[in-house]
């Protein structure tokens, strides 16, 4: 049977220079990285140089990176420790982020009664920047910003320099889940003043269980897991020096392949695009993941035209077929709810119809697109 693995936002393939970094790291640094003797000294240097290498993509200090076990620590990092050290009475946030940020808030709410609020957004799910504006002007409680650069399940891309403009005006701090575009999008947090930044190694063709924290510089924030005084006293836990690597090693090659990749992956996405376009009438597009714009080049949100007692079955006939994708992010599919994020910007119509997420990476090819649309096609007729 034959296998197509369309489902790169939820996690992507190693590279095989990753694994032999792992698997290097795995042998010969064994050590500590907290322990005074040689063993751990290595261990040590080791993953100071993954963070001074991880630093210098983002154009930060190394100070300013703070290794997590992924996306979503970082996230409730930067949220919870902004609520419980900083002040931050107000949080303003869309209903379309992901889970990592949405729960938070949700706890948050409850647990602080920090006020929360949601950005307006168009029928395609972009932020409505100037209903952003006006609710930054609208009080003077300390107040955060917390908005992803890319949209998970549709694709969606924000301004990061136009938020981060706005915050700075307005005196807010300003967090972004970068996870999905991390590895996929060049970063300047020195150009950009963004305050928090979370990522995760496993979307950019690294290990899973590591990522990082972005925290500005004497934020003032403190640790959210007690205990030793690893990461700067910022995350205790003796580090996964091995993941770390990978991760470093995995967003090396991602720097260095970037505009390549780039190019490859939007023209494989727009192939796709065009070939559903004739083989399926009918079928959408969701969000804003048609237009290139303001969409990545990575996911593609498609609406088929498929009767509801039909659709169901559409995810189940695909995994049959030997095709991975995703009616939603990996991290809800087993929800009976839908898609949040299809549930704030579709119509009840089209809420009726399967909405399938695709999502490429350089692995992927033409005939496998061909593949897939065939047995779409097949399934609809």
């Amino acid at each position: 049977m034959k296998k197509v693995y369309f489902d790169n936002a939820a996690t992507t393939q190693l590279r095989n220079e990753v694994i032999r970094c792992i698997t290097e790291v795995l042998k010969t640094e064994y050590g500590n990285p907290s322990s005074t003797h040689s063993y751990g000294r290595s261990a040590k240097s080791l993953l100071e140089n993954a963070r001074k290498e991880i630093a210098g993509f983002l154009n930060v200090s190394a100070s300013e990176i703070i290794f997590t076990s992924g996306g979503t620590e970082a996230d409730n990092l930067a949220l919870t420790s902004s609520v419980r050290d900083l002040g931050v009475k107000r949080i303003i946030s869309s209903r379309i982020e992901h889970h990592a940020v949405l729960h938070t808030l949700e706890w948050l709410e409850k647990t602080y009664d920090v006020k929360i609020e949601y950005v307006k957004l168009d029928n395609r799910g972009l932020v409505d920047y100037a209903d952003l504006e006006n609710l930054l002007k609208g009080s003077s409680d300390k107040t955060l910003v917390s908005l992803m650069h890319m949209n998970n399940e549709v694709g969606n891309v924000l301004d990061l320099k136009k938020v981060a403009a706005f915050c700075k005006e307005y005196n807010a701090l300003f967090h972004s889940d970068t996870v999905q575009s991390m590895g996929h999008y060049e970063m300047d947090f020195k150009e950009i003043p963004i305050d928090f930044a979370a990522a995760s190694a496993h979307k950019f063709h690294g290990p899973k269980g590591v990522g990082f924290a972005f925290i500005r510089k004497n934020s003032g924030i403190r640790a959210l897991i007690q205990g030793g005084e690893q990461e700067r006293g910022m995350r205790a836990g003796t580090e996964a020096v091995h993941a770390i690597a990978g991760m470093a090693e995995a967003l090396k090659i991602a720097y260095l392949t970037m505009e390549k990749e780039r190019v490859y992956i939007t023209d494989l996405k727009d192939y796709f695009k065009e070939k559903l376009k004739t083989s399926i009438p009918g079928v959408k597009f969701n969000g804003s993941c048609e237009d290139n714009e303001c969409s990545s080049f990575k996911v593609l949100n498609v609406c088929l035209p498929v009767a509801a007692e039909k659709a169901m079955m559409l995810l189940f006939q695909l995994d049959l077929k030997g095709i991975a994708c995703s009616k939603g992010s990996a991290c809800q599919s087993g929800s009976e709810g839908g898609s949040h994020v299809l549930n704030a910007i579709l119509s009840e119509e089209d809420l009726k119809k399967p909405s399938i997420r695709f999502s490429f990476s350089s692995f992927n090819t033409k005939e496998e697109v061909d593949y897939v649309v065939d047995v779409l096609a097949e399934f609809i007729d």
